[in-house]
């Protein structure tokens, strides 16, 4: 992995992050000599964007998803 100083890193950020871009290797940016951050492609390390409708057929409904849970006669609004 490259090292690189940050003072260099920010002289040349575009370029840095441009070969980053095309090549896919990380650089290291260091203050004085200690590690400072990473620098990655996008593809590295992240999760998998999640699809909708991914998960169909793997529900099931049961009983009555519309109606009310209780009697009506239990609720204070219902008898206004």
């Amino acid at each position: 992995m490259e090292k690189i100083a940050i003072s260099k890193f920010k002289a040349t950020c575009l370029a840095v992050l441009e070969r980053v871009r095309k090549t896919g290797l990380p650089v290291l940016v260091t203050r004085f000599g200690h590690p400072v951050a990473k620098i990655s492609a996008p593809d590295a390390g992240l999760a998998p964007v999640r699809k909708l409708g991914t998960m169909i057929g793997t529900m099931e409904i049961v009983g009555d998803i519309v109606g009310p849970i209780g009697d009506e006669s239990d609720w204070e609004a219902a008898g206004e």
